[in-house]
């Protein structure tokens, strides 16, 4: 368990970072979603008040809020994404499925949110046989406890599952409900299916013993798989480019391993119990969770108010 930042020492970080980065001109907030600036609540996925009003208050400073997650476009749009509209009433830039799939949430005429892309990084026809290959090793081997999530570019499409296993999917349609279709093919079809189209994000789970696993290269308990080289960080250091936001003078917000984001910011906030190594360029503040979160994030607002006066 990490050792949570003082009251006094984040009041003094918080301080230092406004004094000595160009937060107020270049600068972002970038922020995990899950376990980091939302939380479940009553089997409801919600954002803190918290943390909606530090960062609209960031916002009404000028300071973009960007969202990055490994949630797909469609889940962010279906589950909250009218909250977070209403934090900014503008465009709000999302970096979804872990840094390959980038683009600007929107309300639409009619009042929908709606996902326009910016930047995509699509597996490569190789990387996607890779990963078949491991699949077809396993299947053939008899394991069939197995299912694998894949995501489109086509953000409309949402969030496809695939079973070796017809007699699984409605279990499988039961526990993930976010998914768009649940569907059993031979490997070969699957193989079909991905190289049809633009695949994002692709995510192995498998149920089987360790030492059948070892047997596989490519085949772990938990396998998310993009492009070469693209993660939260690559996407972060992508978007930021577009919008001339200098990293180096940003706030990241993160929980997980999976936040490598948070080692590109000046400034890093990691959010919960987790000892991540990721560290900012400027700072490292740790909370224990949304609510101090937000509470942090009004008062860099505040901090970078009385710096503008």
């Amino acid at each position: 368990m990490g050792v949570m930042t003082s009251e006094v020492s984040i009041d003094g970080d918080l301080r230092t970072f406004v004094e000595s980065s160009r937060f107020g001109r270049e600068g972002a907030v970038i922020t995990d979603l899950d376990g980091t600036a939302v939380h479940e609540f009553e089997g409801r996925v919600v954002i803190p008040d918290a943390v909606s009003h530090g960062l609209k208050h960031l916002r009404d400073l000028g300071r973009p809020v960007i969202l990055n997650t490994l949630r797909f476009p469609l889940n962010v749009i279906r589950t909250f994404g009218q909250e977070w509209y209403a934090i900014t009433n503008a465009p709000l830039p999302l970096i979804s499925l872990n840094g390959s799939l980038m683009g600007y949430l929107h309300e639409t005429g009619e009042g929908e949110i709606a996902f326009d892309e910016i930047k995509a990084f699509p597996l490569e026809a190789s990387e996607i046989d890779e990963v078949l290959t491991g699949i077809q090793g396993l299947v053939s081997d008899g394991i069939d406890d197995l299912i694998v999530f894949y995501y489109p570019r086509d953000w409309t499409q949402g969030e496809l599952i695939w079973t070796p296993a017809p007699e699984r999917i409605a279990a499988i349609q039961a526990k993930y409900r976010s998914a768009t279709a649940v569907v059993s093919t031979s490997v070969a079809e699957l193989g079909e299916t991905l190289h049809a189209q633009d695949i994002c994000m692709m995510l192995l789970l498998i149920n089987a013993e360790e030492d059948r696993l070892m047997a596989y290269q490519h085949a772990k308990r938990s396998n998310f798989v993009t492009h070469k080289g693209v993660d939260k960080l690559s996407g972060t250091q992508t978007l930021a480019s577009l919008l001339g936001i200098d990293l180096a003078h940003a706030v990241g917000a993160g929980d997980t391993p999976m936040d490598s984001f948070l080692r590109g910011v000046g400034l890093a906030v990691q959010v919960g119990d987790l000892a991540l190594e990721y560290k900012g360029h400027l700072a490292t503040i740790k909370v224990r969770d949304s609510l101090e979160l937000g509470a942090l994030l009004f008062r860099l607002a505040e901090l970078q108010r009385r710096a503008q006066l």
